[in-house]
């Protein structure tokens, strides 16, 4: 009876340090999975500051105060396009 509980006692420590390692392997290989991938520096025009940032496959865009929507490359950071809001 006693080599029956010291093995009961074995395995759900060894089950227990089991779950823990799994928690952690995730945790390390998923972390970066949804890191979103953001430029160093962005430059915007003078006289401007962003109020808002999106990206999407190959570019970003900063919206400005100045009613500005700024479209970047995102692999070179040059400015692709500048469409003016209207209200």
């Amino acid at each position: 009876m006693k080599y029956l509980r010291v093995l009961v006692t074995v395995l759900t420590v060894t089950m227990i340090l089991g779950f823990i390692v799994i928690v952690v392997l995730f945790v390390t290989k998923f972390s970066d999975a949804f890191r979103a991938d953001l430029p160093d520096t962005i430059t915007l025009p003078d006289g401007s500051a962003a109020s808002a940032f999106t990206q999407g496959n190959g570019w970003y865009a900063v919206v400005t105060d100045g009613d500005k929507i700024l479209i970047y490359n995102q692999k070179t950071g040059e400015l692709r396009q500048t469409i003016a809001i209207e209200n």
